[in-house]
């Protein structure tokens, strides 16, 4: 009997790094893929992304309803408990072996606490992270708590799994299981790029994500509109901008953003959600990647590109000397930018090392989980 594997999936980028995962999951002889899918994937206002899921061939097997039309923390809390009332319906309707996810969303904590009590063992990936300007931090180390199997991006965050009290035979170090994209996905050239977006790349150009930080005193709309400030100091470069995250704030910064390209036609694009493979190749083309996603720190890298990181969101994370880290005013943005399209790494044939790993991931996790041997019972590993 095969086994089945339930994966969790809440956002456009934890998807894209996902893909090849639930691919090999789904052409597995000895495991059945079931997809949960929920949070920004059925909003129409971040995209409606879930359509892409169906368009790369996927069966959604639960679709859960969680996001309130609301931009507070009181509102965020609420979506976690409509979400605790979902996902125990649809884990008790599909009676998955394994539920895996990836990361640190309130979504995912809400399937994690409660897979948990359904005794459903969970495999996180991407645990033992660091990002002190986000409740993701605090988040992340919960999910890690209530999971079983671990497979961690770096040995430094395998170790700080196992200071959490996690047995070491449970922790793997597979790398960045977004990296498999890099010797997997067919990317689109400058040509494809413009005509999939229906925008013409004419100049060099920046990728922009910005998402809300949510701890901290970086205030959100005054540092987006810091850096909108700063790339109106690089006329000659095209933009192309990304929605942030539903997290609180998120949706004041679609409005400050959709306002920005519609002044700029030409030079901006706003884009509710590009899809991993548009992302990426749009990349690749790049002449760096600015905002404070954690795609600029554990992806970019590998395409030595440069990244700009603007605050306090991803402070802790590991990153590669590509990423030019710098506060969230103008001035300190714009000086960032300056030095990033002054290193073209690819033109001058330096290779930039990246310590998320090489991009096998897929293939080590399910290995893990083909060897799970589980019982609800865990001991706290303790240090010596």
């Amino acid at each position: 009997m095969s086994k089945k594997i339930a994966v969790f999936t809440g956002t456009r980028a934890e998807y894209g790094l996902l893909f090849w995962l639930l691919k090999d999951i789904q052409n597995d002889p000895e495991l059945q893929l079931q997809l949960l899918v929920t949070g920004m994937h059925l909003s129409p206002e971040f995209g409606a992304t879930y359509q892409q899921i169906e368009a790369d061939g996927f069966v959604i097997d639960e679709r859960i309803e969680i996001l309130l039309s609301s931009d507070s923390a009181v509102g965020i809390a609420k979506s976690m408990g409509l979400g605790v009332l979902g996902f125990s319906d649809a884990l008790a309707r599909l009676q998955p072996d394994v539920l895996v996810i990836l990361g640190d969303r309130f979504e995912a904590l809400a399937a994690a606490q409660t897979a948990m009590i359904m005794r459903i063992p969970i495999v996180h990936l991407h645990g033992g992270e660091i990002t002190e300007g986000a409740y993701d931090d605090a988040i992340r180390h919960a999910i890690t708590k209530l999971s079983y199997l671990h497979a961690t991006s770096t040995e430094e965050y395998r170790k700080r799994v196992i200071q959490l009290g996690e047995d070491p035979n449970r922790v793997k170090n597979v790398g960045a299981v977004g990296l498999d994209h890099l010797s997997r996905a067919n990317f689109l050239s400058i040509n494809e790029l413009s005509e999939t977006l229906e925008f013409t790349l004419e100049r060099d150009f920046f990728v922009v994500t910005y998402h809300p930080v949510t701890l901290g005193n970086e205030v959100p709309l005054d540092s987006f509109q810091s850096l909108l400030d700063a790339l109106d100091d690089f006329p000659e470069y095209q933009v192309i901008i990304t929605y942030p995250n539903a997290d609180d704030g998120g949706r004041s910064i679609i409005q400050l953003l959709e306002q920005y390209a519609h002044r700029n036609p030409k030079r901006v694009l706003a884009v509710a959600s590009l899809g991993q493979v548009r992302y990426l190749s749009a990349v690749s083309h790049a002449t760096a990647v600015i905002g404070n996603s954690s795609s600029g720190i554990i992806e970019v890298p590998s395409f030595n590109i440069p990244t700009v990181n603007i605050g306090e969101r991803q402070k802790g994370r590991l990153a590669a000397k590509s990423v030019i880290d710098c506060n969230a005013d103008r001035e300190a943005i714009a000086d960032a930018i300056s030095v990033a399209v002054s290193k073209n790494y690819k033109a001058s044939g330096s290779i930039v090392e990246n310590p998320y790993g090489k991009g096998d991931a897929s293939s080590q996790i399910i290995s893990m989980i083909k060897e799970l041997d589980f019982t609800p019972s865990k001991q706290f590993y303790d240090l010596e």
